[in-house]
């Protein structure tokens, strides 16, 4: 049993992969800002914890993460202001980053999305151009540091049911990535240490997910 604390945790994925990793056995903390959102976190066997993650310090949130064995952040802006995208996507984020190391948390999963880059190309005066910088930077400052990361970067997202398969190829045939899926992809590297140190881009598909993840190779640290 692992015990892991999920940001954001009244989103669709979150909501879904706190039941995935209770119903496995594992110890659940989603951190969630509203306090009306407790019951359906409850509903998963997560334990709600209320913590606004745009107000709390690094130190804040390390006491939050002490103890457990991961962390995901799989919280979002969910397109407001540029503004509250930054404080949320790129500031908050790099800031439970920061707050695991602190805590000696050191596995940590990103959701973020396919095609990020520090050179995403998104015109500045496009609408997606703050999230597109802000998962960027939030990215590169996980890729770079010192915690034993996995990012997955699903493409454009569906409510569609999950398959339990994804395709991983630069062409795929879906347009479509299930938030479902993508909650099974992040329980699956969670219970699989190979995927450390790995990017994760992908559709929906057909291989099964718990394939796609044995199949990744064992990053050497550097």
């Amino acid at each position: 049993m692992k015990r892991i604390v999920i940001v954001g945790g009244h989103g669709k994925i979150a909501l879904s992969l706190a039941e995935l990793l209770t119903t496995r056995g594992h110890h659940v903390h989603s951190l969630i800002r509203n306090a009306e959102h407790e019951g359906d976190v409850s509903a998963t066997g997560a334990m709600p914890v209320i913590a606004d993650i745009e107000a709390l310090s690094a130190e804040e949130l390390s006491e939050i993460f002490t103890g457990h064995d991961a962390v995901v952040f799989s919280a979002g802006a969910g397109g407001g202001s540029p503004e509250r995208t930054y404080a949320v996507d790129r500031d908050a984020a790099i800031r439970t980053m920061d707050a695991a190391a602190h805590a000696g948390v050191d596995r940590y999963v990103m959701v973020s999305y396919r095609g990020a880059s520090l050179n995403h190309g998104v015109p500045e005066d496009n609408p997606f151009f703050a999230y597109a910088e802000s998962k960027a930077a939030a990215d590169e400052h996980l890729r770079t540091g010192p915690l034993q990361y996995t990012i997955l970067r699903p493409g454009s997202l569906s409510s569609d049911p999950a398959s339990g398969q994804i395709e991983t190829s630069t062409n795929p045939e879906a347009e479509h990535a299930s938030r479902d899926n993508v909650a099974l992809l992040a329980a699956e590297v969670l219970e699989n240490d190979n995927s450390i140190g790995h990017i994760i881009e992908f559709m929906d598909g057909s291989t099964p997910i718990v394939d796609v993840v044995a199949a990744l190779p064992v990053v050497a640290p550097e």
